[in-house]
Order: C-alpha cells, then structure tokens, then sequence
C-alpha cells in the first residue's frame, strides 16, 4: 500500500523510518529529567523522562478520547473500553497479559477520565520491553468480541454499584451534573445502569477504531530508560499491528473550544439513608490553560488544600462539625470546576454550609491575607515536588502535558511560576471565582424541612 509516494509495509523502509522526528523538550543536568519527545510516521508520539538513578520505569499510552467525546447512548463507552483492552488481543488472552506482569513483579491498571484515557504499567527497568511489547498490543490488538462483552458488563455494574455505595464519591458526579446538566461533562465516566446495558460489542468496537487512531495516542515512558531504545520498542508494536498505515498522518491537537459555564444557584438534593450528609458547594472554575491557573491553585490550597487552610481551620478544628473537608479545581479544555467538599451529620449540614458559604464570600470581597498567600505558595510548591518522586507520577506528567497542552515543562519551571504568583493575582481570580453564585449538590437523609433550606445556601 502506498500513500504519496512512501511505501508502508510490515517492515518500512529506511526513508519511511527518516520521518520520525526527534525533540529535547527539557535539557536535564546530567541527563536526568531530561524529556525528549519523538513523532514517529502515522502521527504517534513517543514522549519518555531520564532518571538513570532508579531502577523501575512506567510505560503508559494516552488516549485523547473520555467520556465528555460520547453521546448520550454511548455514555460509559470509554471506561467500558478501558475493561475490554485487558481482555484478550490477537496474541493474548486475560490471563496471558496479567500473568505477563505478575511474573515481573510489575503493576498494571488503566483509569478513565472525561477528556483522556490512560493504560500503564510500571516494571523493574530491564523488564521495560515486556512492557511495552504488552501495552502496544493491548491497544492496537483488541479483538473486542461479544463473549467478553458481556462477561465484563458485570463487572462494570458492580463497579458503578460501588460507587453508589460510595457517596463521598458519588456526590463528585453529582456535583458535575449540577454545574454542566445533561451533556458529555455532566454525565458520569462510569456510565449508568442503563446506558451500559445497551452497550454492544459492535457499537464498542467503532468507537475503538474510532477513537485508537495512532494520531490520538501519546506514548509515555519514565524512568531508567534510554529515549531512542524506547521509540525503536514502540515503533515496532506498531508496525507488527500495522498501526503506522498512513506516514504523512499529523497528530491530533490538544483539544480547545469555548465553551461557558453559566450555572448558577442550583441546587441537587439526592436522598439516601447515610449515616451523614455529604455536601460539594462550587462554582464554574477555570479551563486549564487559563493563564490565571496558578494563582488558583494557591487559592485553593489556602481555602481548603491542608490542615491550616481556612476551611479546615474554620469547620473543623475551631468547631469539630465534620471530619473531611476540603476545597478542589477541575480543569478542562474550555471550562473548569471549583468545588467545596464536605461531610457531617445530617443535622450540622446547615451550619457546615453556612461556615463554608460566609469563607468564600470573605475571602470573595476581602481576599486572603499575605501570610495565607506564602503558606499556601510553600505548601504547593512542596507538594509539587513530592508528588512527582515517583516514575509512575513521572509518566503521568510528561504524557498529560504532551495530550493537552502539546507542551512540557520542567519542574523547576511549574515552581518558578507558582512562586512568582502575587497576593494581588489570588486577591483577582478569588474575587473573579469566588464571587459568582454557588451550586449545591447534596447526597443524605435529609428532611423536607432541611432541603427546602438548601436552596437559602447559593442565594
């Protein structure tokens, strides 16, 4: 097969293989930390980060495609995806790719979110090409057939009967469906009941070859690990799947839009008999490429982000009214989240709500004070660097920032600019933010009385 004049075969030729183009993103000392980004033929980018001095790596593969790209019927398509790529390819069964890992004393698993997919496995460094060899083949080779279509439904309903059994998690998605209502961002990843009933083999297997296009993918490696070996490992899965069919392929841009969220006031009550109410007050937040995105992580991480932050001090510590509470950012492409969490008895959910709406209005009008601002400033940039010392924490970093940004940056560049955040940029986004009329979701047994004053809460 020929495509403007480049043969493509099982085995390309040397001028095919003089396409791939080779990028150093972020110089390291040493070569450690160093990121260097390849765009193999057929659109495919290969993204890895050098740290000679572990002995583990983590192998992942990005897809540009969650459960915000699915219409109503196809909702929990993605995540029901996500389940039948570990089920059987052309060269393995289930327990052909589980045993592949466990014998390495590897770890594997794969999660799904609203603009991205994820499937990963972090092994000793010299067990990085079975790695690679299993994780190429799960996403080119899935056979996606009926039998383990509806073996995996069931395990897919128990894991969204989970959650429900889960409110401190359920009222997340609850929250989602209060801000953006019945579209792709308010619906849950999971799917529903319903939804996932419906789900057919054939309907799965279009949205794969859909969505699993080389040019939607990310390919990221960190760890012990040499760049071109890698490229030259992925490179040739691929081509064994013949994967890399079209060389002058582009791949596909970081999504964008412009979208507004203009929910406001609304409240959500879902009665359970729970032993407390579990509570999220928010407002439409930023996109994550808002410029002002880091300024609202200090504010976040000020008003709810750790034990001194004002909500945690205020709720819990001066009056003992809940256990957990925090505040939390969403960033999408074209829109983002802010919420408040909290869970109590149901007869303090009044006086928790109050406390955490009468915050948000002071620090709205009055904003944060300095020393709140350096605290949070230190604490953002601490747990900046902790949470990245790990070769797992490593991929999803690199190859996050290659999906939806196009772009990376080093670590000293993200404290750089946390660091360099003003009292008077967190005092605007916080007037900006935290002054728009709340929503309300709330998930609990709470009685006629206490949910008809719900709604005095976003007023």
């Amino acid at each position: 097969m020929t495509s403007r004049g480049s043969k493509v075969t099982a085995r390309p030729s040397s001028e095919a293989r003089a396409v791939a183009r080779t990028q150093t993103l972020i110089k390291g000392t040493g070569g450690i930390g160093t990121v260097r980004r390849t765009t193999l033929p057929g659109g495919l980018r290969v993204v890895t980060e050098t740290l000679p001095s572990v002995r583990s790596a983590t192998f992942g593969i990005w897809a540009h495609v969650g459960s915000r790209d699915e219409t109503p019927a196809l909702n929990g398509a993605t995540h029901y995806l996500e389940h039948l790529l570990f089920k059987r390819t052309g060269r393995r069964s289930a327990l052909d790719i589980s045993a592949a890992i466990d014998a390495v004393g590897g770890e594997m698993n794969a999660f799904t979110a609203k603009e991205y997919t994820c499937y990963y496995a972090r092994v000793l460094d010299t067990d990085l090409p079975l790695a690679i060899d299993v994780v190429c083949d799960m996403l080119t080779g899935s056979l996606i057939v009926e039998e383990d279509v509806d073996v995996e439904r069931g395990a897919i309903l128990e894991e969204i009967a989970m959650t429900e059994d889960d409110p401190g998690d359920c009222v997340h998605d609850l929250f989602a469906h209060t801000m953006f209502g019945d579209n792709a961002l308010g619906r849950p990843v999971l799917g529903t009941v319903d939804t996932v009933n419906a789900l057919t083999a054939d309907r799965i297997r279009r949205f794969y070859k859909k969505h699993y296009d080389p040019t939607h993918l990310v390919v990221a490696c960190a760890g012990n690990v040499d760049h071109d070996k890698v490229v030259r490992q992925v490179r040739a899965a691929f081509e064994k799947a013949g994967a890399l069919k079209n060389p002058d392929a582009q791949p596909i841009a970081p999504r964008d839009g412009s979208r507004t969220i203009r929910t406001f006031g609304k409240v959500e009550l879902l009665g359970r008999k729970t032993e407390q109410a579990h509570v999220v007050l928010g407002m439409p937040g930023l996109a994550r490429t808002d410029d002002r995105r880091w300024a609202m992580g200090v504010l976040n991480t000020a008003l709810g982000g750790g034990m001194s932050s004002r909500l945690f001090q205020e709720v819990r510590e001066k009056r003992g009214l809940a256990y957990s509470v925090y505040s939390y950012t969403s960033g999408f492409a074209d829109c983002g989240l802010f919420g408040v969490y909290a869970g109590c008895r149901p007869s303090q959910v009044h006086d928790v709500l109050r406390i955490c709406r009468d915050e948000l209005d002071k620090v709205a009008t009055d904003g944060l004070t300095d020393d709140e601002i350096a605290r949070a400033i230190g604490q953002l940039r601490g747990s900046t660097v902790l949470g990245l010392e790990d070769t797992g924490a490593l991929m999803n970093r690199i190859g996050k920032s290659e999906l939806c940004w196009g772009e990376q940056m080093s670590v000293d560049d993200m404290l750089a600019q946390i660091a360099a955040v003003t009292p008077d940029e967190v005092r605007e986004v916080a007037r900006d933010i935290l002054g728009r009329r709340p929503s309300l979701s709330v998930i609990g047994p709470l009685k006629d009385k206490q949910a008809a004053r719900l709604h005095d809460v976003v007023a």
